[in-house]
């Protein structure tokens, strides 16, 4: 049997310096090689005549050069322009900004091109991808079947690859270990690995194709959901957490201060949360609800009951603003409650952290506020009994697992107002219970979402202007803080300064991310204390400020905005009670760009949002594998393979009741590849050992 860890240097053809390219792809051995999977594929069983393709189409041609040349046009980009041709007719492919190209072509040479097909003066490909043909055995690879499409670094050609990929599928597939159980496969109709694995590569037909790739797909989900039905598993069995008593005055006191009732939403989330903290088992529990629905004060709630089992509490949040702004609202809810709340941040002097980082050391602190500082080193808590994490997809897994490492089993809560799809969530999240806060607290303003065109640049300031002359304030927001040369964009600095020339009788203030901390502090205080009538920022007010006099938001270039950041922005108002404005300014030249306007102008629904979202996204964007802690995924996706998704996580179910520790023989290469795709520290696999 042929050793698949071996490296791809010494397959015929690589050799040192193409090997060193295919390290830029993350290829070192023949497995990598093997599961280095086409980004798309060409049918040239079915490559057309010239006459015969359609503008507008993705076309495949084999044509040969008639002529090609170069030149510059009026604004100095440069032009090479091909004419190829078959017995039926010419068409044009121009590639633009690559003058190199006139030393790869000779007139008569043979070409496979591809790409959209335009109609100017004559039928025009632009950029087209393109390969030259030999009349060599190569050509048997490229021509007359379906043909692969990798995703190759500028210094690898297709033909170069796909000869080395036939080589090595030809000479090592066979080898390839089967690691599904037998009765897997079968309940699930799924195509032997070894040739899911070379028909991924050269597949025979469309319909063997799908079937390869479902296989595939169906692989890269099961050990997904193997690994969260494992630490989910561990969770609930293997650890001893902090069991805490839901009797005590001190939720009773607060519960008195509050000058208002829970909603039903809430209140049942705080069931939810009592039930899982009334365990010996450690909480692991995910706080969904949309901006403005109060999971802040859910999560005080739990906060509290454990300072009143005799813990200690830590909230972490994502920018310095938002931890002041929770420390300054938190101290007033809890006040005459006897506790000592205390605030870490990064820009505290030496002294001062010294002395804070003290007093939770030896127990003194009962609530912990603050950033990413929480997690430094230095930083001990005597008894920590829950850890809340704010917004928590601004946090990296890593830096999640260090709070939770400061104490042995704390309760886990975190937090989010980027409400995550069902399907992402249980991906995402396997391995946490959730709650979702699914209403607004009674009493909030309604926003009105319009969207202009840069042209319409006044209308907008002016209903801005009208909102603060009748006592209410603004937000305008832009996407870069200082203007360059590069770029189009309005930056911040500059446009408060026009701001200001536009309305002299207000006070303009700035805000963005590279000032002081005790500037940003200043900055804000002077706009909740209505000293500021229009703030001008970047993105740094995305998340939690709470200001409920502001009822404009203007965003500038909101196309360069993400779907969920927009919605985070227009969450910002519509907290007091009467009618707010959030005003897109753009002029979207994509597809993607306008979609995500019409998404902000058609719903305020932050799952629908979220929803549209990973839509045009999709998931590798919607949430990166450095913030979830779990492997990539090379071929699934889990809008498009929801199906197969879902039959991947009841089997996973089964598997892990059936043998949690995957022991059995039918399941051990299971548990090698397993080990393989999991980091002990992303997922906890310990149950693997």
């Amino acid at each position: 049997m042929k050793d698949l860890s071996i490296s791809a240097r010494f397959i015929k053809g690589v050799g040192p310096s193409r090997f060193k390219l295919l390290n830029r792809l993350g290829i070192e051995t023949v497995e990598d090689l093997l599961y280095c999977l086409p980004r798309r594929y060409e049918d040239r069983t079915r490559i057309k005549q010239v006459s015969a393709v359609k503008p507008g189409n993705f076309e495949t041609v084999r044509a040969k050069v008639l002529t090609f040349g170069d030149r510059t046009t009026r604004k100095g980009m440069n032009l090479f322009q091909m004419a190829v041709g078959d017995s039926t007719g010419v068409i044009h492919a121009v590639w633009f900004n690559q003058p190199y190209m006139k030393d790869r072509f000779k007139i008569g040479q043979e070409l496979i091109l591809y790409g959209k097909v335009e109609k100017y003066l004559y039928l025009q490909i632009n950029n087209p991808e393109y390969e030259i043909l030999t009349g060599t055995k190569e050509d048997s690879i490229s021509m007359g079947r379906i043909v692969p499409v990798y995703p190759l670094t500028e210094s690898l050609n297709q033909r170069w690859f796909r000869n080395i990929m036939k080589t090595v599928v030809d000479e090592y597939v066979g080898n390839i270990q089967e690691i599904l159980p037998y009765n897997i496969r079968k309940r699930n109709n799924l195509m032997v690995l070894k040739e899911a694995v070379r028909n991924i590569h050269f597949p025979v037909s469309d319909i063997v194709l799908k079937r390869a790739r479902e296989r595939l797909v169906f692989d890269e989900f099961l050990l997904l959901q193997t690994g969260i039905a494992l630490k989910r598993a561990r969770i609930k069995i293997d650890l001893n957490g902090y069991p805490h008593g839901l009797e005590g005055d001190l939720i009773d006191k607060f519960k008195q201060n509050l000058p208002f009732e829970f909603t039903k939403s809430q209140a049942k989330v705080i069931r939810e949360i009592e039930e899982d903290m009334k365990r010996p088992r450690p909480m692991n529990r995910l706080l969904q609800g949309d901006v403005g629905s109060g999971k802040t004060i859910v999560a005080l709630h739990a906060l509290l009951l454990t300072v009143q089992n005799g813990y200690q509490g830590a909230l972490m949040v994502p920018t310095e603003i938002l931890a002041d702004q929770h420390y300054k609202n938190i101290k007033s809810m809890l006040d005459g409650l006897g506790l000592r709340i205390v605030q870490l941040s990064g820009d505290l002097k030496p002294q001062e952290r010294a002395r804070r980082r003290h007093m939770i050391e030896i127990g003194q602190a009962n609530l912990v506020i603050g950033t990413h500082a929480l997690i430094q080193e230095g930083v001990s808590f005597k008894n920590l009994g829950l850890a809340v994490i704010d917004e928590q997809h601004k946090f990296g897994v890593i830096q999640r697992s260090l709070l939770k490492s400061k104490s042995t089993n704390p309760d886990i809560l975190v937090m989010t107002a980027t409400p995550i799809p069902r399907t992402l969530a249980l991906t995402l999240y396997g391995d946490m219970d959730v709650s979702i806060i699914d209403e607004l607290p009674p009493g909030r303003g309604s926003v009105k979402t319009l969207y202009f065109e840069s042209a319409n640049h006044g209308r907008a300031y002016s209903i801005a202007y009208e909102q603060v002359k009748i006592g209410r304030q603004a937000y305008v927001v832009y996407p870069i803080i200082e203007e360059s040369e590069r770029s189009d964009l309005r930056a911040a600095v500059k446009m408060s300064k026009e701001i200001s020339k536009m309305f002299p009788d207000l006070k303009i203030g700035l805000l963005h991310g590279k000032m002081k901390s005790d500037e940003k502090e200043k900055i804000m205080s002077d706009f909740r204390n209505k000293a500021i009538d229009i703030l001008a920022s970047t993105i740094v007010i995305e998340v939690g400020v709470d200001v409920p006099n502001a009822s404009t938001m203007i965003v500038e270039h909101a196309d360069r905005f993400g779907l969920s950041q927009l919605h985070q922005l227009r969450g910002r108002i519509g907290r007091g009670r009467f009618l707010s404005y959030c005003i897109l300014m753009a002029d979207p030249k994509t597809n993607d760009a306008r979609d995500r306007i019409k998404a902000m102008l058609n719903t305020q629904d932050g799952f629908r949002i979220a929803e549209e979202d990973l839509e045009i996204r999709g998931p590798g964007e919607f949430f990166g594998t450095r913030q979830s802690g779990l492997p990539e995924l090379k071929i699934g996706n889990i809008v498009r393979d929801k199906g197969i998704l879902e039959k991947a996580r009841e089997e996973a179910s089964e598997l892990i009741k059936k043998d949690r520790f995957l022991r059995s023989p039918e399941n051990r290469f299971l548990r090698a590849e397993l080990k393989k795709k999991f980091s002990a520290r992303d997922l906890e696999l310990t149950a693997v050992g």
